[in-house]
């Protein structure tokens, strides 16, 4: 029987020295000298970039699409079934649910549970729940050295409360008392012929908490465009934002101006050296850095978010250097300070370790409880302790995703 491990990692730890310590057999010496393969979006990365620069691909999916233009369920597979062909003596399987619906998951799972009865497999995972099912040890770095790790005593943690001060009043009310906010009635969208989604109703009122739900693929991003983004395919729709008719000559920026919105990918390639409290402080004038004198009203706004997160004291610190988690409640009060009619939330808790996701989540449960702000949660995963009001569901067909109230 094959001996498989897995390392539980906080997003403090150095992924990718760790990654170079196991290949060089200097943390795991059993493996030392045997041919590995890293099943890891690294290797996905390096393998699109092979496709920009020389323009062709060695990993192809199913139906023959290069990765890049490819869904992460596609690029998972595909590249899963390339390591598979090399025949290696282990498998580095590096964030392996990472933005998969639940039947991709389903079907990366059964792959690599029957793939364990031949080769070796050493799963770094962020998250407790996502650990495989074959795995016969699950260990945790201290001090550079691997640990065995018993997540039993790990579970048995306090439900203290963090943000313990109340969020500040909003800041000049930019909307009236509407509802409902959003409004689809019987949409339909179709690319190059081929329908997306089909006959959409839906509704979201203010002070809602609406979890967005649905395969990849299904349709999310194109409905969450037709709301947030300036997507011509919202045009000729029945769709109404903010009391205004899609279409009627409003303002994009107007209505971006009534969204407060943070999504996972917003952190990618960012490098700008701006303070947290700048951060935070162009919230008000939707940009990313500061570039106008803030009033002192919106200084004091300011100043009451960062005693909300608990950073007062570090906000002249730069944001870039802050954990990935909490750059995101930095994110997120800079969506919040006006607080916006709607919250819209893309994958907010993709890459995040538990001791993050924790925090994530009791920073959205507060804002749900004492602002009339509605959000928009999208994601495939379901955060403990996160309880939307609502949930709609997107069901592809073969005549595009039909939508559905599921709670």
């Amino acid at each position: 029987m094959k001996n498989h491990i897995a390392i539980y990692i906080s997003n403090n730890d150095d992924k990718l020295l760790l990654i170079e310590r196991i290949v060089s057999g200097d943390i795991l010496v059993d493996l030392k000298g045997l041919n590995h393969a890293l099943f890891s979006e690294i290797t996905l990365n390096k393998f699109i970039e092979e496709e920009i620069v020389h323009g062709h691909f060695d990993v192809v999916t199913e139906t023959k699409n290069s990765l890049l233009q490819s869904s992460e369920g596609e690029r998972k597979k595909a590249l899963l079934d390339y390591i598979i062909l090399q025949n290696p003596d282990y498998i580095i399987a590096d964030n392996v649910f990472g933005n998969l619906d639940v039947e991709k998951q389903a079907v990366i799972k059964e792959t690599f549970t029957k793939l364990s009865n031949k080769t070796t497999i050493v799963q770094i995972t962020n998250r407790k729940e996502d650990i495989l099912s074959f795995v016969h040890k699950t260990y945790k770095l201290q001090a550079g050295v691997l640990v065995e790790f018993n997540q039993i005593e790990s579970s048995k943690t306090t439900n203290s409360i963090t943000f313990v001060e109340g969020l500040p009043q909003p800041y000049r009310p930019i909307s009236e008392h509407i509802n409902p906010l959003v409004k689809f009635n019987k949409v339909s969208v179709t690319y190059n012929e081929r329908p997306i989604i089909t006959d959409i109703s839906w509704e979201i009122k203010q002070g809602e908490f609406w979890q967005l739900m649905g395969a990849n693929g299904s349709g999310k991003s194109t409905m969450l465009s037709m709301i947030f983004g300036d997507n011509p395919k919202a045009y000729g729709q029945d769709i109404t934002l903010f009391g205004i008719k899609k279409g009627s000559g409003e303002s994009v920026w107007d209505i971006k101006r009534k969204i407060g919105y943070f999504s996972s990918e917003m952190l990618r390639g960012f490098k700008r050296l701006d303070s947290i409290a700048n951060m935070i402080v162009s919230g008000f004038f939707d940009s990313v850095g500061l570039y106008k004198e803030p009033t002192n009203e919106q200084i004091k706004i300011t100043e009451q978010w960062l005693h909300v997160l608990q950073m007062y004291t570090i906000r002249k610190q730069n944001f870039l250097e802050l954990s990935r988690g909490h750059q995101r409640l930095v994110l997120i009060a800079r969506a919040m300070v006006k607080h916006p009619p709607l919250l819209i939330l893309d994958e907010p808790t993709n890459g995040l370790d538990d001791f993050d996701a924790k925090l994530f989540t009791e920073l959205i449960n507060k804002i749900a409880t004492e602002t009339d702000t509605a959000i928009l949660y999208v994601s495939h995963r379901k955060e403990a302790g996160l309880n939307p009001d609502f949930i709609f569901e997107l069901r592809p067909s073969g005549m595009g995703s039909i939508g559905k109230q599921i709670k």
